[in-house]
């Protein structure tokens, strides 16, 4: 598990961290298809809090594509960085994600984050930061639609209905279990909303969401429980 430590200048306010969306955002590439599902290796990356603590633990959890067996993992554990407000979730997690991320023993291949792309009120959430800091392919996999409004999918697996503002499709619901809700899928860098749809699909063959969102939320509640129990004995 690696530490993690603020990095020297992140933002610590609300108009701080809007001027540096304003300023990656337009770096976002949307004209790139991505890798071809079940080629290659996806990574999921997700977080877990300690609130009375102020901590945060992070995993990346690669997986083979074709398989979707586990290659490689890493977590990280450090302070919350920013204070919790809507639309600004990425500052309170980028540095434990990104130290995770370097802490890999192999390259990640797609990036699949537990969150949003385009499909976000400035349309730059997490996976369009993260996808722009690292250069990676990246989508994201949400599990609700966020502000944004969609008409329900067929029932089958596979069927998919624009998520709009207003007229503007910035992602898709999609139906990856039979008559079972929907995950909303948006891109975040150089991968298309067709491909990352397409991948979304590869990564669950079982369940409702991903498996590297599974896997990757299922390492970082392990690490912040060994983070906490560490801190606890060494406390106590």
């Amino acid at each position: 598990m690696t530490t993690v430590r603020v990095p020297a200048g992140w933002p610590v306010t609300e108009e701080q961290a809007r001027a540096v969306q304003d300023e990656l955002r337009g770096r976002v590439v949307l004209d790139e298809p991505g890798p071809p599902p079940g080629t290659g290796r996806v990574t999921g990356v997700d977080v877990a809090y300690d609130d009375a603590r102020n901590l945060v633990a992070a995993a990346a959890v690669v997986l083979d594509a074709a398989t979707l067996e586990v290659v490689a993992e890493a977590t990280a554990v450090g302070p919350v960085p920013f204070p919790y407000v809507p639309g600004l979730l990425a500052f309170r997690e980028i540095p434990a994600v990104l130290a995770a991320l370097e802490a890999l023993p192999c390259p990640p291949g797609l990036v699949v984050c537990d969150g949003y792309g385009l499909a976000h009120p400035r349309r730059f959430g997490l996976a369009g930061h993260l996808g722009v800091l690292t250069g990676l392919p990246t989508i994201g996999v949400a599990k609700n639609p966020f502000t944004f409004v969609y008409d329900d999918p067929d029932p089958a697996r596979g069927s998919v209905s624009p998520l709009l503002a207003g007229t503007e499709e910035v992602g898709r619901a999609l139906r990856t279990r039979d008559a079972v809700k929907p995950v909303f899928v948006s891109v975040g860098h150089r991968v298309s909303l067709d491909n990352a749809c397409a991948h979304t699909l590869a990564l669950t063959p079982r369940y409702r969401l991903p498996e590297t969102t599974r896997r990757a939320d299922a390492s970082c509640r392990r690490a912040l429980r060994d983070a906490t129990t560490d801190h606890s004995a060494a406390s106590g």
